[in-house]
């Protein structure tokens, strides 16, 4: 089962973080000038367990499958359209393939199964659970083994990225109705009602929400008495790619390697993560405050302050992305500026 999901985290280097921060104070700048980017360079560096972090290699990891709960018409694309990305992925036509090229880092798109099975594609990694999950309206959204799978493939991911040197890992999702189903299970780790948490995804009007909100609310009571776990509510109601980022996020934090978090879908497995293992939660930087109307409330309850907030409700790991050159730039300041001593100049 996923008995090593439970088990604790690296602690961050409290010590080296004090030299991060005696660094930043003693650049010349008045104190505290950069603002979150100065926290950024001193957070980076207790996690990287290095005085000087750098965020060069970037490993974004795109988990893809289809969910039962679409058959309920919760979203406003056919449910064939997570099939068709895994090739408009692998060819560079999405927007995240754009971004990691922009960015120099390594993308790779993990298949964990669709209902139009597009076969093999060169650049997409196929780790299949099952064609899809099950719709969680009437029915467990998968079974204990196929959770292990989900799980066991997000750590398998951020394995990659470390023997690829990588120095933070993105985590990134594709699925036609993983809103709803991000939705359900928020709901269920928060004790919140649907109307709270629906959002338009991939573009519903006022009625298409309201239903999607009213299926959420059937698969809550579906499930009711059965939610408390954060390990049940995952199994019985998330869905393949969330639970593969729940994995990899636990993962990564046990393993040593900083975590950007993307928007809503990657919040939620966040939250799952650290309901899961609150160990996590230290090593997870959370990129940007998503469109979608749950995002808030996931984020509040992670006690978490977003880099950005640019509107954006696109998934794939595009807003982490984005996110990346701020890591980049506080790397560089922290690295490169000069001291007061290096530079002659009068201190205050």
């Amino acid at each position: 089962m996923t008995h090593w999901m439970t088990a604790p985290c690296i602690e961050p280097d409290a010590a080296v973080a004090a030299m991060a921060a005696q660094r930043q104070a003693s650049l010349t700048k008045p104190p505290g000038s950069l603002g979150r980017l100065e926290a950024l360079a001193i957070t980076l560096a207790s996690l990287q367990r290095r005085d000087r972090p750098c965020v060069d290699q970037v490993h974004i990891a795109v988990f893809a499958a289809d969910h039962g709960l679409a058959e309920e018409g919760v979203s406003a694309f056919p449910q064939a359209v997570t099939g068709e990305m895994l090739r408009n992925f692998a060819t560079g036509g999405a927007a995240i393939a754009v971004l990691a090229r922009e960015l120099g880092a390594t993308l790779e798109v993990i298949h964990l199964g669709t209902v139009n099975d597009p076969g093999e594609i060169a650049g997409v990694r196929r780790a299949i659970v099952a064609q899809s999950s099950a719709n969680s309206r009437h029915a467990d959204a998968m079974s204990g083994v196929q959770l292990e799978a989900a799980c066991a493939a997000g750590r398998d991911a951020v394995d990659r990225a470390l023997a690829e040197g990588a120095d933070l890992f993105i985590g990134g999702d594709m699925g036609i109705g993983n809103t709803a189903v991000a939705s359900a299970l928020a709901c269920a780790l928060l004790g919140e009602v649907p109307e709270a948490l629906t959002g338009a995804g991939t573009g519903l009007d006022a009625a298409g929400i309201a239903r999607k909100a009213a299926v959420i609310g059937d698969v809550l009571r579906f499930h009711d008495g059965h939610l408390s776990s954060p390990r049940e509510a995952l199994r019985r109601v998330g869905g393949f790619e969330i639970a593969a980022l729940t994995g990899a996020f636990i993962a990564a934090a046990q393993r040593g390697l900083p975590v950007l978090v993307d928007g809503f879908i990657a919040s939620v497995a966040a939250l799952a993560a650290v309901a899961m293992q609150p160990t996590t939660r230290p090593w997870l930087i959370f990129a940007h405050r998503s469109h979608e109307r749950g995002h808030r409330a996931v984020l509040a309850a992670l006690r978490a302050e977003p880099l950005l907030d640019l509107q954006l409700r696109l998934g794939e790991a595009s807003g982490a992305a984005v996110a990346v050159p701020l890591l980049r730039m506080a790397c560089a300041l922290h690295r490169s500026m000069a001291t007061f001593d290096e530079a002659g100049v009068s201190r205050v």
